[in-house]
């Protein structure tokens, strides 16, 4: 074996990119360019199938007189939201600057916070390398572009909300709210009406020819399809739900773009407006930290000890109220007093009480004897003495012993 045969392969060196250096990318045009958002895409899923399921089911089910009222109501705000929709999605609302200058050809640098702390800066975009119009125009890092009048990127458009096609996002969101609030009083008015009485339903002269009230018509009257009671039930039942659905998420939407109406902002200088009191209370926060709470401490000084201090030390009662120290000391006394006797009435503990045992009559008769061998007028009496184990009295011979 000629190991001379072998090849050694080097491995090519890596590419080394500089952290200086910017990714690219190229602007969109408007909320077709792709790629497509989520977003958008459920929304017009949606879009289609409250339309396919309001003009093909529910509204041939309605009595006579209210069916070309529902063609006609329905009909005409579907057909503005429709158009003014496509109208906020196809509109480019990037700066006139950025119009006229940039291609949307070639890449444009992204936007690194970590290198460049703002983009634009004395209205002029150093990304887009335009001179922008005004103060409220800012670059959409989303759309890499800068946008007039920003007010915010929306995910459903996939394009910016700005200058140029903010009314028409306003239009599209309030024929939105409309179309979906009558949707929902008609989906609701067959859904009450198919339990309680199902005969005013079925006024089409296709549902007066089946047998039966179990069977349904739908997509009536191009594409007749039979149905059960419990199909349409359901079908009706989760078009209620996602237009319920879809009614909070719009009002809430329009209640919040009329509170920025109200106070005359946009919804980024709201949003900034919010981080920067969020940013403040967290200085606050910093600067006066909470103290803890002087009660524990007090409650502490003034607590009663009654057991003796393991390591006894001066600090201790230097620091202590003399008053607090006083009372302390005469409650433990009494305390260990109290013991004392309750314990003494089981138990003996030391040296036992040898009078406790001796009856009253012994006593005083000793005492007696005693008086006469000892008269208190006497000089040469000498004072009682107690004999410290126990509670008798000591003689005076034993005491001077």
């Amino acid at each position: 074996m000629n190991c001379t045969k072998w090849r050694f392969r080097r491995p090519a060196p890596e590419t080394v990119i500089s952290k200086d250096e910017l990714a690219f990318r190229r602007p969109r045009v408007n909320g077709w360019s792709c790629p497509p958002g989520a977003s958008q895409l459920v929304g017009w899923l949606v879009y289609g199938f409250l339309a396919t399921i309001s003009f093909g089911i529910h509204i041939p089910l309605l009595p006579r007189p209210w069916y070309h009222v529902a063609y006609a109501t329905l009909g005409t705000v579907f057909v503005v939201h429709f158009f003014t929709h496509v109208a906020a999605v196809t509109v480019d609302p990037a700066d006139a600057s950025v119009r006229a200058k940039v291609n949307y050809s070639s890449p444009l640098p992204l936007f690194d916070r970590s290198k460049q702390p703002h983009v634009i800066k004395d209205q002029h975009c150093f990304l887009c390398d335009v001179q922008v119009s005004g103060p409220r125009v800012k670059h959409c890092s989303s759309c890499n572009k800068c946008v007039e009048d920003f007010d915010h990127h929306c995910k459903w458009l996939n394009t910016c909300v700005g200058g140029r096609n903010y009314w028409l996002f306003f239009s599209a969101l309030v024929s939105a709210l409309v179309g979906v609030l009558l949707l929902f009083t008609l989906i609701l008015f067959v859904f009450v009406q198919h339990i309680r009485d199902p005969h005013i339903l079925r006024t089409a002269p296709q549902l007066g020819a089946l047998p039966g009230n179990s069977t349904w018509l739908l997509f009536l009257p191009l594409a007749p399809i039979e149905t059960s009671s419990a199909g349409l039930l359901t079908i009706t039942f989760i078009a209620l739900m996602l237009s319920t659905i879809c009614l909070m998420l719009l009002s809430h939407l329009l209640c919040f773009h009329l509170f920025l109406f109200y106070k005359g902002i946009s919804t980024f200088e709201y949003v900034k407006l919010k981080k920067q009191e969020k940013s403040r209370k967290q200085e606050l926060e910093c600067r006066n930290p909470k103290r803890p709470s002087k009660t524990p401490q007090t409650n502490q000084e003034n607590s009663i000890d009654c057991e003796p201090a393991k390591y006894p030390s001066s600090s201790n009662l230097v620091n202590k109220n003399p008053l607090t120290f006083r009372l302390s000391e005469t409650l433990c006394s009494e305390m260990e007093s109290f013991k004392k006797s309750v314990d003494n009435d089981k138990f003996r503990y030391g040296t036992e009480n040898k009078t406790r045992g001796i009856s009253m009559s012994v006593i005083q008769n000793w005492k007696a004897s005693n008086e006469e061998d000892y008269p208190s007028g006497s000089g040469n009496s000498l004072p009682e003495t107690q004999d410290p184990l126990g509670s008798s009295i000591m003689s005076p011979n034993r005491s001077s012993q």
